[in-house]
C-alpha cells in the first residue's frame, strides 16, 4: 500500500504544476480557469487521500493492537 502514499504526492505535484500553468497564461488572451479549477482538484485530492491514508493507519493500530 506504499504505492498510494506517493500517489498522494503526485497529485500535489499536478497542482504546482497547474497552479504555474495558471500564472504563465494570465495576461494572455487565454483563459486559466480550466488550469486553476485542475490545480484546486489536484489539492483537494491531495488532502483528501492524507486525512483517509491516517484514519486507516490509526484503524490499523487499533486492529492490531486488539
Amino acid at each position: 500500500m506504499k504505492y498510494l502514499n506517493i500517489t498522494k504526492y503526485l497529485y500535489l505535484i499536478i497542482g504546482i504544476i497547474m497552479i504555474i500553468d495558471a500564472i504563465t497564461k494570465w495576461n494572455d488572451k487565454e483563459k486559466p480557469w480550466l488550469s486553476v479549477i485542475l490545480a484546486g482538484l489536484a489539492i483537494f485530492t491531495f488532502f483528501f487521500r492524507d486525512r483517509f491514508a491516517k484514519k486507516f493507519a490509526e484503524r490499523d493500530k487499533k486492529n492490531q493492537s486488539n
